[in-house]
Order: structure tokens, then sequence, then C-alpha cells
């Protein structure tokens, strides 16, 4: 019998799981122009996955071969499977790794869909024919697997058969994914780990063959791989990244099809490092293949691999702030959906794992340092933006000794953070923004003297005048803050007035208050070079002008430049243009070092975290 492909129209593609993967395959067919239904039954899930969609769906469109379509596709969400698959022309899976969760599933796919319906399973560790048991004879033509990666970071998405699908679907669904910028390839038979990762399940066990025989160590084993493959994603970081625990599963799948000897392999894996509790960056104070203290790798084995590491950035100690939204949050502890799943990271070498000092933090967004006294600063914005439990603290560098320097009800959400030395005035100061609070204010490093220095008027709602990223200027005397804006709405703008108050002014009716930038799409972060007076800011915006870092002269020609662009939300930076460079995070989980002349953007660390603020830690 011939096959006939569904007809599209209007009819959405259904999404199974609105997580990390959901709903990025979920803005890649919306940025290629088709409607989407996602399911997820978790209401914050929900949320979460249709706010990414709309905050990502241009960036996605940068890959398809036509560029943005005349229309992006419409993107809704529902709580049960019946309503999401409804008129349906392509479910795709993206529900846990359980197997008995995703044969019950595929039951209901074979009731509630339509008849012509493609069913595809997102799994990357079992075949689709595995999850027949409930689904009819006709339907199995119709099912096959659709396994994505990480797009857009990873576009690449493998088919594959069950054993009976209609060999046509295959150059069909091959054809809808290059509309949506993706890279497609068909396995010719059904096959345990599809193509790719057949290939990279033989990378792993040989190096943990390696491992087991002494031969070598994870850092020198990544080394060598940086230099013959020229990559930044290294294997054995890799692994941690993954979870060694997760390797291990995986791995189980190949060794029961192929009855493979294990004992070099994930049995000794699991003797020597899971059974002991080190998974990985899972349990940072425990490590994996790598020590729970971030190290270096290991000295290059000859001159060109020491040339090579050479000519990329130079990275001082970065800590960086992890809100706690991103995949590595364990669920959404909270009804207001901020998470308290906030870290604070020690990044010591690119492309390393971090080192955890602070965990269990209610996100966390600014941060600064005091190697001086051993100390750091960063805010927190509160588990509840209703209840005015944003905080100040402190803790000394490695993470103990934390204190709360400013809380009880006195913050909202505060958030970029920076420690000023005035000379002049003989005092060391803490300045910061309180969005929802409307408020710029600053304190003494034990929380004392707590000020307000602006006080605009508006609530809790009123976007416009929500205050985010600040900066001090000494030479001038004056501290700088941006005001973003509702999201993406190009009425960003950034604020200057003095350090001092005038005679007889207070934060609520200060007259030297101006506006040095406006019509920006999102401005965030700020940070001036002292000596020119460059200020620099990171925007969450739009593109083209979105997403980016900048910078202009505020008493020149305020000419706006656009150094990088295309970050996944940009939040923090800071300046190290001693090395002609800029340091950025954002929120898509990656750090990068900017090259200040050039804009080229090198990551130094990308993980599945969602980064808020950084410092570097200055060189003894």
């Amino acid at each position: 019998m011939v096959w006939s492909p569904p007809q599209i129209g209007s009819r959405p593609v259904a999404i199974l799981g609105g997580g990390v993967l959901g709903r990025r395959i979920a803005t890649s067919y919306v940025a290629g122009g088709f409607n989407v239904h996602i399911r997820d039954p978790f209401p914050q899930a929900r949320e979460d996955a249709l706010k990414y969609i709309e905050e990502n769906k241009e960036a996605y469109t940068s890959f398809c071969p036509n560029g943005k379509p005349a229309q992006y596709g419409t993107f809704t969400a529902s709580e049960d499977i019946e309503t999401a698959v409804k008129d349906a022309w392509l479910v795709i899976e993206a529900v846990p790794e359980k197997i008995e969760l995703k044969i019950d599933t595929f039951g209901e796919l074979d009731k509630y869909a339509p008849k012509d319906c493609i069913l595809g399973s997102n799994s990357s560790s079992f075949k689709s024919s595995l999850m027949l048991d409930k689904v009819s004879d006709e339907r199995k033509k119709l099912v096959c697997n659709i396994h994505y990666t990480m797009p857009p970071t990873i576009r690449t998405v493998e088919l594959m058969t069950d054993g009976y699908t209609h060999q046509e679907i295959f150059p069909f669904v091959s054809d809808v994914l290059r509309q949506c910028g993706m890279l497609p390839a068909t396995a010719r038979k059904e096959s345990t780990g599809f193509i790719f990762n057949r290939l990279w399940a033989a990378v792993k066990r040989e190096i943990l063959t390696i491992l087991a025989e002494e031969v070598s160590d994870a850092a020198e084993i990544d080394a060598l791989w940086a230099h013959m493959f020229q990559a930044s994603v290294l294997p054995c970081q890799l692994m941690d990244r993954v979870g060694l625990d997760t390797v291990a599963f995986i791995e189980d799948n190949y060794i029961n099809e192929r009855k493979l000897d294990g004992s070099l392999t994930v049995d000794w894996l699991r003797s020597s490092y899971i059974k002991q509790g080190k998974l990985g960056l899972k349990t940072p104070e425990q490590g994996g293949l790598y020590p729970p203290s971030t190290v270096a790798v290991n000295p290059p084995l000859n001159p060109a691999a020491s040339s090579a590491q050479a000519s990329g950035p130079k990275m001082p100690p970065i800590f960086v702030l992890d809100v706690g939204l991103g995949a590595n949050s364990p669920s959404y502890p909270s009804l207001s959906g901020i998470s308290t799943n906030g870290k604070i990271l020690r990044l010591d070498a690119p492309n390393q794992p971090p080192k955890a000092l602070i965990t269990g933090l209610p996100a966390p967004d600014g941060i600064d340092v005091d190697p001086s006294v051993n100390r750091m600063y960063w805010t927190n914005m509160g588990a509840d933006v209703t209840a005015k439990d944003g905080t100040l603290m402190s803790a000394t560098l490695d993470g103990t000794d934390k204190k709360v320097l400013l809380g009880d009800g006195v913050l909202t959400t505060p958030k970029q953070l920076i420690l000023v030395k005035d000379q002049e005035k003989g005092t060391e100061k803490l300045y910061f923004c309180d969005r929802e609070g409307c408020s710029v204010h600053r304190c003494n490093v034990d929380g004392s003297e707590h000020e307000v220095l602006v006080q605009n008027p508006g609530s809790v709602g009123d976007l416009m005048h929500w205050c985010v990223g600040i900066t001090v200027d000494l030479k001038t005397r004056k501290f700088y803050w941006t005001q973003k804006g509702p999201s993406k709405s190009n009425a960003g703008r950034i604020f200057r007035a003095n350090i001092d108050f005038a005679a007889g002014e207070n934060a609520s009716n200060r007259s030297d208050i101006e506006v040095v930038f406006d019509k920006l799409p999102e401005p965030i972060d700020l940070e001036i070079e002292s000596e020119t007076g460059v200020l620099y800011w990171t925007d969450r915006g739009e593109h083209p002008r979105g997403s980016s870092l900048n910078c202009a002269q505020p008493d020149g020609d305020k000419q706006v430049k656009l150094l990088a662009r295309q970050f996944h939300e940009p939040i923090g930076l800071k300046l190290d243009l001693e090395r002609k460079q800029i340091f950025v995070c954002d929120l898509g989980g990656s750090v990068y070092a900017v090259d200040v002349e050039t804009g080229k953007k090198t990551v130094v660390h990308r993980d599945e975290g969602s980064y808020t603020g950084l410092v570097t830690l200055p060189q003894a």
C-alpha cells in the first residue's frame, strides 16, 4: 500500500514534554513556520516552555534555509494528551527515558491521535520498536525514532524505523526538518544508539578502559582530544556533565544487546565512581572523572598543542551565578516559579568542570569579590517576587561563613551588585539595583548604613521603572543604572546621577537624574572603563540589536557600538581590557570571552545551567 503524507495546513506538531529539550524542539518548528502544541502535566513547565519559544524563536530562524518565515507558527500548551494531539499531523514524545512510560504513551497516542498522524520518539536509548506493545498493527507503520540532540547548538536529528515504518516517511520528515534548520540523518535499519551515538559509545568505552587500566587520566585524555580534533567539547568533561550514572545506564543497553564485557567499562565505573557517589557535576563535592576541585588541563604533549592553547583566551578564575532555572534544576520548587536551586560556581580554566562553592540559593543574580579580605558579595532575587524576600549576602571565597547583610522585607528582587572602594571618601560600599523595588541602593560591606539612592514611582508591575544593572564612575563621581523596560520592547534606558546627594534632596526627588541612552532593546548589566569613560552593557532584547554586548561614550558622540551578538539572553559581564577581552554569561548556560577589537566570541564554559552574574578574581 502506497503511503500518502498527512495534509499539514494549520494542523500542529504536538510535543509531549515541555522540558529543556522539548521546548527547544518546539521552537525549531515554530521558527520554521509550523504550528506547535506542547503537552506537559506541570503548569510551570508549560509556562516556561511558551516563554522560551517567544524569546528564542527569532534566534532559531538564523539556521532556516529561507531565513525568517512569512509567519511564525503558533504555539500553545495544555495539560492533557488528548487535547494536545487532537488534530496533530506529527507527534514527538520527549518524556523521561522509562520504557514503561513510553509504552503507555504510545498506547495513548494510538487511541487519541488522528489516523494519518506520524508518531515519533525522541528517545536516545530505546528503539521505537520496544514501545509498540499497545499500538495497533496499522499504526506501527507510522511510528519511528526522531532523535534530537540539543538545538540550536547541535542541530542533528537522527531518524530510524521501528521495523514497520513506511519508508516514504523518512524523506518527507527530513524535508520538514531541513525547513526548520535541522540536519537530518536516517539510519538504514534499526540500531541501538542510532549512528552518532554508536560512534560516541565506542569512544566512551575505550576511554573508560584506558582509565580502568590506569594508562592515563581524564585531563590528559581531554588535552590530547582537544589538540587532535581542535575541539571544545571534550569527552571526559562531557561524561562528567551528563552524569556518570547516566553514562553507565546507556552503556548497559549496549552490553545487554551485544553481550559485551563490561568489566573494564561500566562495572569499573560503578565500583570506582558511582558507588562512591562520584557522578560528576551532579555531585560537585565528590567530583567524577575529574576531582572535586577544578583543575587545569595537563600541559599538552607537544609544542603545536602548546601554541594552540596559547592562542585561546587567557582566563582568570571566574565566579559565576547559576540562577537555578536550567536543566540542572530538579523541579520547580516554588509556586512563583523562582527556583531555590541557585549556585555560586568557580571556573578556573576554559572548558573545565566548575566547582560549586554554594548551592541551594533562591535565584542569585549579582556578584562581586574582594580578595583583600577573602570575601564575596552577592544578591538573591528571592523565592517569591511578591514577598519582598530578596537578600544581600556575603561569604568567604571558598563559600564558607555565609552571612545575610540585608533581608527581612527590605528588598524585593536585588540584581547587579558591585563593590566600590572610594578613596576620596575613605569608604567601601556595595551598590546594587532592586528590580521590582524600582530602586537603586548602597550600603557598607557589612550591610550597615543602607541608603536608597533612587526611588522610582510605580509598583512591582511597572516594568518601565524596573532598575537592573549598575556601575560607578569615581572619576566623574557619577553612577549609572539600567531600566530595561518591558521584555523585547526597545524601550530600555540607561540613566546616571551624582554619587552624592544635593542638599535637601533624597531618592524620590533628586534633580540630577539624566537619561544617557534610550530606545535600547533591553539593557541589563553595566560596567564602565574608568580611564576612558566608555560604558559597556549587555542587552537581552530582540535581534538584531538585542542579545548583544554593546559600548558607547556617554560624554562623547554617544554612538552605540555593537561589539558582539547572538548570545542567549546575556546578563553578566566583566571587563578584562588588559587582555583586550570581556567576559559575558547568559541564561543559555554559556560563559564567553569576547575579543574587544574583533568581537569574536569564544566559549570558555557551557553546560545546561542558566547564568546571571559573574566576576573575575584578580590575580595576586
